[in-house]
């Protein structure tokens, strides 16, 4: 049995059909309560994908954010240390912020992944196996019920089918991000032969939203219409972001991805 968390959710639904022959435990922020109060089948649990949180990276809800990105996130690292279950963790490229290297997160979301981060590190022994991926930008078919939290990908595809026209920030030139495709993920996580650690996930050759944007307007023959960029988001958005190359892996391209 695979414990996955998130299962409904954008990445969720992509490990589930990765995952298709196997026997799955599905877990939402809905039943976890339950799920911690009743789940005793540990001893026939191989794997536990920890990939659901509340992922909105402008929630200022912080009882719900230490509810379900930590308690809950510590809790379940804690049933894989006392049960020896190896256990493969979602977190974020948010906790970087505006920095490359060392960690600055921009908003409470960034804060509560970090401190997971942090407690996984401290605890890192203990485990038979853990990994954490911090996935920077990803994106795929599947992001429709995402919101304002999809990535730019799917909202300027959106945008452009509906209305003919992509709205781009202004500075969307100087806005670059790692974007990586979900089924290069989902490879990546069920599949790579790394120890133990907290690792970026991201094809470490970022782009710029003005290049995505141009290249949707392109595909579906679309324009692009400059907006000023709003006030609640300064300083509270990442500019630039680029994993640490990790991975000996051949990534999805967005032009393959878009087939432009």
């Amino acid at each position: 049995m695979i414990i996955v968390t998130g299962s409904k959710g954008f990445i969720g639904q992509n490990f589930l059909k990765a995952l298709k022959d196997k026997e799955i435990k599905e877990v939402e922020k809905n039943d976890s309560w339950h799920f911690r109060q009743t789940f005793n089948d540990w001893n026939k649990v191989e794997l536990i994908l920890h990939q659901g949180a509340i992922s909105h990276t402008t929630s200022t809800n912080l009882k719900a954010l230490q509810h379900f990105n930590v308690e809950f996130s510590q809790w379940i690292l804690q049933q894989a240390i006392k049960y020896q279950i190896p256990i493969k963790y979602a977190s974020s490229a948010s906790v970087y912020g505006h920095t490359l290297t060392d960690m600055n997160p921009l908003n409470y979301y960034a804060i509560s992944k970090l401190t997971v981060d942090y407690w996984i590190q401290d605890h890192i022994n203990e485990f038979s196996f853990i990994q954490a991926f911090r996935y920077f930008n990803v994106y795929g078919e599947g992001e429709e019920n995402k919101g304002d939290q999809a990535s730019p990908i799917s909202k300027f595809t959106k945008q452009v089918k509906e209305d003919g026209k992509i709205k781009l920030f202004e500075g969307s030139d100087k806005f670059l991000r790692d974007f990586v495709f979900v089924d290069d993920v989902v490879d990546i996580v069920l599949n790579n032969d790394k120890p133990s650690g907290v690792y970026d996930l991201g094809t470490s050759n970022p782009t710029s939203f003005q290049e995505v944007g141009e290249l949707i307007a392109k595909k579906y023959d679309g324009t692009i219409e400059c907006i000023p960029f709003p006030e609640y988001l300064k300083d509270k958005y990442q500019k630039y972001t680029c994993a640490k190359k990790e991975w000996d892996y051949k990534f999805t391209t967005i032009k393959e991805y878009l087939q432009v």
